[in-house]
């Protein structure tokens, strides 16, 4: 995932099966293995190329057909800047950051083609396979994956229409 070739290919059977894409939903992510210190470039590589050079690539395939139809939808999922900036998190923040600031772009570039570019954003630690099993979390404490279907959905709507870069 990430790479060009795959991204491509997903782009192309999403538009096969369905006929187009009118929603995308960027929310990939790995956690590093490595601390800063100890991580080589492969591994900085993969989490980049997942957590954001696959959420341009997925948009960029998907954008023909929606800027055509004059109506689409990106939506990123980021996460909130303290865990963009925790400790033992490079390059996961980073790539979050860098997707954050990037659908704001896009959103300013998209202007008047009916396609908008968002974030949406868990507000906390998320109970899924990022955090690992050994984590000192009370994991029903943690905000449950469902919480974020609402505000996707709605953003999916056309009563959503003029927002964007939000």
């Amino acid at each position: 995932v990430g790479e060009k070739a795959g991204c491509a290919a997903i782009a192309r059977e999403a538009i096969e099966t369905f006929g187009g894409i009118d929603v995308l939903i960027n929310n990939a992510a790995i956690r590093p293995s490595s601390p800063f210190l100890e991580m080589d470039e492969d591994e900085w590589d993969r989490v980049l190329a997942i957590g954001m050079h696959a959420a341009f690539r997925l948009a960029r395939a998907s954008l023909p057909g929606m800027v055509e139809r004059g109506w689409g939808r990106i939506i990123n999922v980021t996460t909130s800047l303290d865990t963009m900036t925790s400790r033992g998190y490079t390059p996961y923040g980073p790539s979050k950051a860098a997707l954050e600031a990037a659908t704001s772009i896009w959103a300013k570039d998209l202007a008047d083609t009916g396609v908008t570019a968002n974030v949406v954003v868990p507000g906390g630690p998320v109970n899924t396979g990022f955090i690992p099993e050994n984590a000192p979390f009370d994991r029903s404490a943690l905000i449950q994956p469902e919480v974020m279907a609402a505000p996707i959905c709605w953003l999916a709507t056309e009563a959503a229409n003029s927002v964007t870069d939000c």
